[in-house]
């Protein structure tokens, strides 16, 4: 209570030391009859008046908008904000100071000193760029703002406060990590999964244009082409097979704490799955494999990103910054979605899971040319079942660092999952 009246009290300790020395001079030359004490008085408010009038013909913020650079933030990297506030200033304005909140979930201070300002009889608009750094610390939608810009007349007697600009959601994308590359034997077996696609690293001889039909991806328009016929043309790869790995994230609630299924970035073991699931993604891709993500009930997670389309996994992050946990419980149904197949890596990520849900997996192994498991908080045994089955497995806690847990499942033996 204290500190919002501090905040809304429109005159500075100096000002509040002249409005109550103003008084005191009416106080006395009433009592002892000094008519200069009441000139004195007046020169005071007269001043205090002033200061507000100055301050209401100065710095009329017409609009604050705001951008990130880059435009979606990451867990635990930074980002620029930059407020552009545009104003109007009809007499010259000493330098203030701004402050822009940041909303739990960001970490970052949005304040600094506002610039001196000359006049502008003319009532041209000018626009001032403020910049200052925020870190995404949980995943989901956070916001930022409002602006507040605190000014004080010239002889810092009055001050005004003004918020403009409302709130900006910014997007917080689960880290994408840097993991290990997937052995090159581990997509050799064909399947189910294969698809026709450009390996990374090859040139634009194997890639053709054809006109856009109904139903095309806006994701396949070949620009160049676009641009060089004047009509929208997409890519039309040649014939060329590429791997496919599938990346399973258990979401039932089963497998998490309650947090997990009311919001984004409340359960470290969620978070650390969902993690888990871009980095690998992110890793197949880079890898050359075409790449699906889905539940544990066969849901797509994602549309398929083809091998090599590195550009894709920045969607892919950002599609997944509000991803929740669900109600039921499929991971023992898993298996069924390879039945009578032949795929290539298969990556389940889950979160608590036992021995008996280790046996009902075990028959996709057979159907995989390289099964790997993670999960962040097995139980006692599970990790050397697992192996016992022919995964790839290893215990990845929420303490723990994903990159040696990934690389420790990219080996047989359980002797390197954490414990």
């Amino acid at each position: 209570m204290i500190g919002a009246l501090q905040r809304n009290w429109p005159l500075t300790a100096r000002g509040t030391g002249a409005l109550v020395l103003a008084v005191a001079c009416f106080v006395v030359a009433h009592a002892a009859g000094l008519v200069e004490l009441v000139y004195f008085g007046v020169l005071l408010v007269g001043a205090l008046l002033a200061g507000f009038v100055s301050l209401w013909l100065t710095r009329r913020i017409d609009a604050v908008t705001r951008s990130l650079t880059p435009d979606v933030a990451t867990v635990d990297r930074e980002s620029i904000v930059t407020v552009r506030v545009a104003l109007r200033s009809a007499l010259p304005a000493a330098a203030s100071t701004w402050t822009d909140a940041v909303s739990a979930g960001l970490d970052g201070v949005g304040r600094g000193v506002f610039p001196a300002l000359g006049s502008g009889l003319r009532g041209e608009e000018r626009t001032i760029d403020l910049r200052y750094g925020v870190i995404g610390r949980t995943r989901g939608i956070h916001a930022l703002g409002p602006f507040a810009l605190t000014a004080t007349d010239p002889f810092g007697l009055t001050r005004r406060r003004v918020r403009r600009g409302g709130k900006t959601p910014v997007t917080v994308a689960p880290a994408v990590l840097e993991l290990t590359s997937v052995p090159a034997t581990a997509g050799e077996a064909g399947g189910m999964l294969q698809t026709v696609t450009a390996q990374p690293g090859q040139g634009a001889d194997n890639l053709v244009a054809r006109p856009y039909a109904p139903g095309d991806s806006m994701r396949r328009i070949h620009w160049r082409a676009t641009a060089h016929r004047d009509t929208l043309m997409v890519r039309q790869e040649e014939q060329e097979a590429s791997p496919g790995a599938t990346v399973v994230l258990d979401r039932g609630a089963a497998r998490w704490g309650a947090d997990a299924t009311r919001a984004p970035g409340l359960d470290p073991d969620f978070e650390t799955a969902v993690s888990i699931a871009v980095s690998a993604a992110a890793r197949l891709v880079r890898d050359g494999y075409a790449v699906d993500i889905l539940d544990t009930d066969g849901t797509a997670l994602a549309e398929r990103i083809l091998g090599g389309e590195v550009h894709e996994i920045d969607a892919l992050a950002t599609q997944f910054a509000t991803l929740i946990a669900r109600a039921g419980d499929g991971l023992a149904r898993t298996a069924g979605m390879f039945a009578g197949t032949q795929a290539g890596p298969v990556f389940v990520v889950t979160g608590r899971v036992d021995l008996a849900e280790i046996d009902a997996l075990a028959p996709l192994t057979h159907h995989s040319s390289f099964p790997v498991l993670l999960s962040t908080r097995p139980a006692p045994g599970v990790v050397a079942r697992a192996v016992g089955h022919g995964w790839h497995a290893a215990a990845v806690p929420a303490d723990s660092d994903i990159s040696e847990g990934w690389a420790a499942a990219l080996e047989r033996s359980a002797g390197h999952g954490f414990a």
